[in-house]
């Protein structure tokens, strides 16, 4: 995973926990953008996104 995609990655997971814990949204929609960002800082941390593997993507510029 390359650089851009980790920030990429790191500034949604902020913006949906902000969406969520400031209320603007809720309920069942509020709980997936949570779980999709924890993804993706998890993903991000690790330099490893499971999805990418299988669908044959690299944004690493390292071979």
């Amino acid at each position: 995973m390359g650089a851009v995609d980790r920030v990429i990655r790191i500034v949604l997971a902020a913006l949906f926990a902000v969406l969520y814990f400031t209320g603007t949204v809720t309920g069942t929609p509020g709980l997936v953008l949570l779980v999709l960002g924890g993804v993706f800082l998890a993903t991000s941390l690790i330099s490893f996104c499971p999805l990418y593997t299988l669908v044959g993507l690299n944004t690493c510029p390292k071979k």
